[in-house]
C-alpha cells in the first residue's frame, strides 16, 4: 500500500534514502531536564521498583545526591524518533535491528542531559542498507553518560 499523497506534503524534513546519508551526519535529539515525571513515567512502563531509582532516603544513604535514573531510562532517551532521522528516511526505514549502550556516568534528578546520534558506518546489501549509529548522551557538565551503538534497516 502506498503512502497517501498527503504525507509527502507535511514533511517535516526533506527525503533521503540510503545513498544520501553520510558517515559522520549527526542528528541531535532535545535535550531533556530529569524530573520527578521521568523517573514516574519509567517506572510505570519498567515495573522496575528497586529503591535506588525512587527512594530518596535509600540513595543518600548509599552516598547519592538522589535517586539514580535508570539505565535503560537513559537509553530510551537517544530513540532516534526523537529527532529528524527516522523523518529524513520515511517509508525506507524497515526497523531497528540492534541496540547496545554502555552506562558511564550516573543521571539524577535535575540533570539535563544532551543526546545525539551521529552515523558511524553504512552498509549496502542486496535490497537494503544497515546504518549503524553512535548513540552518546551528555550532562549539562559535559560529561558523558551514556554512549552506545543503534543499527538501523532500511530499503535502498
Amino acid at each position: 500500500m502506498a503512502l497517501p499523497p498527503i504525507y509527502a506534503e507535511h514533511r517535516l524534513v526533506p527525503a533521503k534514502r540510503f545513498d544520501d546519508l553520510q558517515v559522520g551526519d549527526r542528528y541531535p535529539l532535545p535535550s531533556r531536564t530529569l524530573g520527578d515525571g521521568n523517573f514516574a513515567a519509567f517506572q510505570a512502563v519498567s515495573l522496575d521498583n528497586h529503591p535506588i531509582h525512587y527512594d530518596a532516603v535509600y540513595c543518600q544513604a548509599l552516598g547519592h545526591p538522589g535517586p539514580l535514573a535508570h539505565g535503560l531510562q537513559v537509553l530510551a532517551f537517544t530513540a532516534a524518533g526523537a529527532g529528524t532521522f527516522p523523518h529524513e528516511i520515511g517509508d525506507s526505514l524497515l526497523g531497528m535491528v540492534g541496540v547496545s549502550a554502555k552506562i558511564l556516568k550516573p543521571a539524577y534528578p535535575g540533570d539535563t542531559l544532551y543526546p545525539l546520534l551521529e552515523i558511524t558506518a553504512l552498509k549496502r546489501q542486496n535490497s537494503t542498507g544497515l546504518v549503524t549509529m553512535r548513540a552518546i548522551v551528555t550532562n549539562q557538565r559535559g560529561e558523558t553518560v551514556l554512549e552506545g551503538e543503534h543499527t538501523y534497516l532500511l530499503k535502498l
